[in-house]
């Protein structure tokens, strides 16, 4: 009877949770489980301008191979957008027009970006695919989070603007 009763609790606790989630997910709220930047409560807030290079954004990735092998790996959490991957957030650092090179790190129109170190393996030794570098086309924004682990345009290269949900605002985070 015990074991009933606390599986009656753990379940109902459970449900609140997750209703509750999903109730701040249609609020535009997100909650940041990743180190790329500060863990927390987040929102989504939609732009009343362009997005400029330092805009903190969140973004659906489009659903290509390359994104696909990185949910694979597990890169990607899982989330609502194309191919059942969570949004990214990551400081937009290039947009359209500018020139992006990658050596054993990134320069953007010829002037290096800080903490941004390409790592030719992951942490399981797997090899790891980077950008080729180049023009960054016209509606795409190069991303970038100074977090060292960080999976961003480094490898997957520019993203399409469609995709950005809004600007990344912090409601209660903590970084460790």
């Amino acid at each position: 009877m015990k074991r009933l009763v606390w599986f009656y609790r753990i379940s109902s606790v459970s449900l609140f949770a997750l209703g509750f989630i999903v109730l701040l997910g249609g609020q535009g709220f997100r909650v940041n489980l990743t180190p790329s930047e500060p863990l927390g409560l987040w929102r989504i807030v939609k732009p009343d301008r362009p997005i400029l290079v330092g805009d903190l954004v969140f973004i659906c990735p489009p659903d290509t191979d390359a994104l696909r092998e990185a949910r694979a790996r597990g890169y990607l959490r899982f989330g609502l957008c194309a191919g059942w991957v969570a949004p990214l957030i990551k400081r937009v650092v290039a947009t359209s027009g500018q020139a992006i090179e990658i050596h054993d790190d990134v320069r953007i129109d010829g002037r290096p970006l800080p903490h941004s170190h390409v790592a030719r393996t992951d942490g399981q030794g797997r090899g790891m695919v980077q950008y080729e570098g180049g023009v960054v086309p016209p509606g795409t924004v190069f991303l970038h989070s100074a977090f060292s682990g960080s999976f961003d345009s480094r490898y997957f290269g520019p993203l399409p603007m469609e995709g950005i949900l809004g600007l990344a605002q912090g409601v209660w985070t903590y970084a460790p």
